[in-house]
C-alpha cells in the first residue's frame, strides 16, 4: 500500500491486521491457511493493479502457484483477479505462453517431483485433494454447515469489529481497488457451496478486507483516536483470551505427558480416549513411547452402516473399553480423557487401579463430548 498509496495509509492498513484478533489466532498456530495468506499477500505486492510501481506477472503467478500446491483451494481468491488481468492484457496469448506456461511447467514439475519421491510412485495431489474435499465431498464427514453460514458468522467472527471500517473503506476506496473486494465476496461466496466450513478456510481474505479498513482510517478526523482505540480493546481482549485461555488444556496437558519420557520406561503406554486428533500427539513428544486414540478416518468405501472409531466408542464407551481390553495385559499405562468422561468410565477406573495423576484446564465453555479440564489417569500396581 506504500507504493500504491503513500506511508500514512500502508501505516493503517498495516495497523488494521496486526490488531485484527484472527490475524493473532491463526498465525501463531502451524495451519497452511496462514502460509496461504501469506503467499496470498506476497502475489498481491507484484499483482498488475492500475498504478502499481511494483506489478511483475511472473513474481505474482509463481506466489499463486506456490499456494495452490500447498493448499489448492488457496486458488479460488486469485480467480477473479487472474481473469481481470487476462481481459485488460493486450498480449493476451504472450501472458499465457510466457508467463503461465513456464510458471505452472515449473512449480508443478518441482511438486510431482517431490511427492514421486516420498510417496514412491506419481500422485497428483493437488488433484486428489480436490476430488476428496470438492468433488467427493469428504469434508462434510467432519461437520458440515449451512450454505450461508460465512455470511451470517463466519466472515463477520474473523473481520469481527473491522466490519463498519471496511464497509466505510469500500466506499471511499479508489475504483481500482474494487477488484479486490470482488475477489472477497467470490471467495465466501464459493467456500458458502462447500458443507464443511471453517473459520480458518477464509483467513486470506483478511489482507484484502484491511486494505479497505485502512482507507476508512485514514479518511477519519475526529473520529480517528476513538477508532483506533476501539479497534484495540475490542480485538485485544479475544486474542488474548483465544490465545492464552480458550481450549489451552491441549498443550498443558503434553507436558504431563512429555514427563514420561524423561523416565525412559519403555513399557509406557498411553491412549487418548478423546475426539479425535484432540491434542498434537507425537509433535510435542519426541520419544518412543507407545501412543494411540480414538481414529475417526472417513469412509473412503462409501458404506452407508460406517461408524468410525471414536463414534463407537462415545456410543457405549464403557462397552467399548471391556471388549478391547478383556486381556488385562494389553491395558494402558496411561488415559487422557476430557472431564465429562470421568464418570461415564469411572467403574472401569477403579476396576483396573487407575489413579488420577493430572488435571488442567481446557475451556469455560464445554460443550458435547469436549469438557472443561483434560484428565491424565495412571495405572497403579
Amino acid at each position: 500500500m506504500r507504493k500504491l498509496e503513500n506511508a500514512e495509509l500502508a501505516k493503517w492498513v498495516y495497523f488494521c491486521q496486526m490488531c485484527s484478533w484472527f490475524t493473532w489466532f491463526c498465525a501463531t498456530r502451524t495451519l497452511t491457511n496462514t502460509m496461504e495468506a501469506v503467499l496470498g499477500t506476497f502475489a498481491l505486492y507484484y499483482y498488475p493493479l492500475e498504478g502499481s510501481r511494483t506489478k511483475n506477472s511472473t513474481k505474482y503467478l509463481i506466489f499463486v502457484a506456490l499456494g495452490f500446491i500447498i493448499r489448492p483451494t488457496a486458488v479460488i481468491l486469485w480467480i477473479p483477479l487472474v481473469f481481470c488481468q487476462f481481459l485488460k492484457e493486450k498480449k493476451k496469448i504472450d501472458l499465457l505462453v510466457q508467463q503461465c506456461l513456464p510458471v505452472g511447467l515449473f512449480t508443478f514439475g518441482i511438486s510431482f517431483v517431490i511427492d514421486r519421491v516420498f510417496y514412491g510412485k506419481w500422485t497428483f495431489v493437488q488433484w486428489n485433494f480436490l476430488k476428496f474435499n470438492v468433488l467427493q465431498n469428504m469434508g462434510a464427514f467432519y461437520g458440515s454447515h449451512p450454505w450461508h453460514w460465512y455470511i451470517t458468522q463466519g466472515f463477520p467472527v474473523i473481520i469481527s469489529t473491522h466490519f463498519p471500517f471496511f464497509i466505510h473503506g469500500s466506499i471511499l476506496a479508489p475504483r481500482r481497488y474494487r477488484i479486490l473486494l470482488v475477489a472477497v465476496i467470490w471467495t465466501v461466496f464459493v467456500y458458502s457451496m462447500l458443507s464443511h466450513k471453517e473459520f480458518r478456510f477464509i483467513y486470506p481474505v483478511l489482507p484484502l478486507c484491511m486494505v479497505f479498513c485502512g482507507f476508512s482510517i485514514t479518511r477519519l478526523k475526529w473520529w480517528k483516536k476513538p477508532a483506533v482505540g476501539f479497534l484495540i480493546i475490542s480485538n485485544l481482549l479475544p486474542a488474548l483470551y483465544t490465545g492464552l485461555i480458550h481450549q489451552r488444556g491441549a498443550l498443558d496437558i503434553m507436558s504431563y505427558i512429555q514427563q514420561q519420557c524423561k523416565a525412559e520406561n519403555m513399557s509406557t503406554s498411553l491412549l487418548v480416549l478423546m475426539p479425535c486428533h484432540s491434542i498434537p500427539y507425537y509433535s510435542h513428544v519426541h520419544c518412543r513411547i507407545k501412543m494411540n486414540f480414538l481414529e475417526c478416518p472417513p469412509d473412503l468405501s462409501d458404506h452407508d452402516s460406517y461408524v468410525d472409531e471414536a463414534d463407537l466408542f462415545y456410543v457405549s464407551p464403557m462397552a467399548w473399553l471391556n471388549a478391547e481390553f478383556y486381556n488385562t495385559t494389553q491395558l494402558p499405562t496411561h488415559l487422557v480423557m476430557f472431564s465429562v468422561l470421568e464418570q461415564e468410565i469411572l467403574p472401569f477406573l477403579t476396576a483396573h487401579h487407575y489413579m488420577k495423576t493430572a488435571s488442567v484446564f481446557h475451556t469455560q465453555l464445554p460443550e458435547g463430548r469436549v469438557g472443561s479440564h483434560i484428565y491424565m489417569y495412571e495405572q497403579k500396581t
